[in-house]
């Protein structure tokens, strides 16, 4: 791909979606956000613009990067409007029927020579590869959550991806300035693998009393040395995409630890469903994005 390429983000009101746009438009793409809701891309368009003004005040940007990341990024809700993009990347919730039938359609709308990349967390890129009539043109392209903040992306080839596809689409996650790692087409890949059933064990202590969300979250992030707790990347994540991380890993692996907590359920039905809501396992405030 060419060094500044026409790049789509599907799924782009949610908050990966979102994120992966910064990661595009900041490395200097032309960037189409789809969604199919209007006010998702509205909401996603403020809290980008906040982030890079944020970017600007820390001297991460200069006011020229930030005015020609902004002035490359477009919203639409029409698909028709990914026609010459070069690079799809998939950001949709995690549901497999849902993400092959949008590969299919893109079928129809993208350029033979064009990339998808699914930005899944936790489904095999081979079935929904099985989407598209050309599924030797998919690839897995997991970023991390805030991917804006976060460099790792978990590069997955499909047991159809074509070689040339899969560097194609490693130089671009490159050359936007992340660190991009190699992984098997296996359920929940490295990071989700190790993260699902561990984020569900913070949630199971919270459910047996064992201390409160901030203290566990606290000791965490104070022992490891990470930058958020358990407890607050679920926030971040959603607790309700939480939940479908759960059954979509369980469903593959019968692992108990990847089951969804009954507590997480019950905050899921409560509409306690994290930042987005304004609370989960902690409150929030306004609807800035994560880094903003």
């Amino acid at each position: 791909m060419k060094q500044s390429t026409n790049v789509a983000v599907c799924g782009a009101g949610g908050t990966m979606g979102a994120g992966i746009a910064i990661v595009s438009a900041r490395s200097g793409h032309r960037t189409i956000c789809y969604d199919t809701s209007a006010s998702g891309l509205e909401r996603a368009r403020g809290q980008i613009e906040k982030f890079f003004a944020k970017s600007v005040s820390l001297g991460k940007l200069t006011a020229e990067q930030q005015a020609r990341a902004l002035d490359g990024l477009t919203m639409t809700t029409s698909l028709d409007d990914l026609g010459a993009c070069e690079l799809v990347i998939e950001a949709v919730f995690e549901n497999l029927e849902v993400k092959k039938q949008l590969f299919g359609k893109l079928d129809s709308v993208c350029a033979e020579t064009a990339v998808f990349a699914s930005n899944t967390s936790t489904l095999s890129i081979t079935e929904i590869a099985a989407g598209s009539a050309r599924p030797d043109r998919v690839v897995g392209m997991h970023f991390c959550l805030p991917a804006q903040l976060m460099a790792l992306v978990e590069m997955t080839p499909g047991l159809r991806t074509d070689a040339a596809v899969f560097d194609a689409a490693w130089n671009w996650v490159t050359a936007a300035g992340q660190v991009p790692v190699r992984t098997q087409d296996k359920p929940g890949f490295i990071l989700n693998a190790l993260l699902v059933p561990f984020n569900n064990d913070a949630i199971r202590a919270v459910e047996a009393g064992v201390a409160s969300p901030a203290d566990i979250d606290r000791a965490i992030k104070t022992a490891l040395g990470n930058k958020l707790g358990p407890l607050e990347l679920v926030d971040l994540v959603g607790l309700d995409t939480q939940v479908r991380l759960c059954d979509a890993f369980y469903a593959n692996t019968y692992d108990p630890r990847a089951a969804a907590p009954p507590l997480l359920k019950r905050m899921v039905a409560a509409g306690l469903l994290g930042r987005k809501s304004g609370r989960g396992f902690f409150a929030y405030s306004g609807q800035a994005m994560f880094g903003a």
